[in-house]
């Protein structure tokens, strides 16, 4: 008789981007990770995959989470979108941070919502400004903190348990809101702003778990306490692994309490 092997596995976490000293957020990675496994149990075997190498096809497939991180202009945008879409089709619990955030967009634009032509003013300086997606912020947001207003009832939210939160930025592009309500009408929900407006946060309800950020939250505190959101994907890439070891289908959404 045959038997279906439940006996778990640390889950597979690939990290994408160019990684650098010299990039604070990617510094912050393996001292998060850590405390992550010591504070919460959640253990994560994770691979660093150069934009570059996430070119090839199938660089993030078998992963049971995939993070885009910041350290933008990426060596490889083509890299980059890559690893999202893998993500996006396949159900992998994502998170898209900063740079990551940018590029979710623009992966959903061009390969969602028929924009082909949607373009980042970082990567190509000289698209139409009709086509920018991603702009230059009209105030630069490097060292900011500030307010981020989140959806009730959001992914977002259940994964902070808040409504209201404080966050820290390191970029200077952002989205062009010209453009947010094709993405809106095509499925994607942004579900955090700041005080002004301006969009903070995006995810996808269909997916199990599709998150992405402006801000930075693994520049939280000092690393040692993980955020929330980084907690909320390690629970979903644990949850990704169980599922894959049993060959269960992915959920549409976490129960609010697996957050917890």
């Amino acid at each position: 008789m045959n038997s279906v092997n439940t006996r778990p596995r640390t889950p597979r976490i690939a990290l994408v981007g160019d990684r650098s000293p010299h990039v604070r957020s990617h510094v912050r990675i393996p001292v998060l990770l850590d405390a992550l496994a010591e504070r919460d149990g959640l253990a994560l075997d994770a691979y660093w995959i150069p934009t570059g190498d996430a070119e090839t096809p199938g660089a993030v497939k078998g992963f049971d989470a995939v993070w885009v991180l910041p350290g933008s202009p990426y060596a490889s945008e083509a890299g980059a979108l890559a690893a999202i879409r893998t993500a996006r089709e396949d159900g992998i619990p994502f998170l898209g941070t900063c740079g990551g955030f940018q590029h979710a967009l623009l992966e959903y634009a061009r390969g969602v919502c028929g924009l082909t032509s949607a373009a980042h003013a970082e990567n190509d300086p000289s698209a139409d400004s009709g086509d920018l997606l991603i702009a230059p912020l009209a105030c630069s947001l490097v060292g900011h903190e500030g307010v981020v207003r989140v959806t009730p009832g959001s992914l977002a939210e259940q994964a902070l348990g808040a409504e209201r939160t404080t966050e820290r930025y390191h970029c200077d592009y952002g989205p062009d809101s010209r453009h947010l309500d094709t993405l809106r009408a095509h499925g994607m929900r942004f579900t955090g702003a700041d005080e002004e407006g301006g969009v903070r946060i995006a995810e996808l309800p269909s997916h199990p778990f599709f998150l992405a950020t402006l801000f930075q939250p693994e520049l939280a505190g000092d690393g040692t306490r993980p955020h929330p959101l980084i907690r909320a994907l390690g629970t979903a890439a644990a949850r990704h692994a169980t599922d894959a070891l049993q060959g269960l289908p992915s959920p549409s959404r976490l129960p609010r309490d697996a957050w917890a």
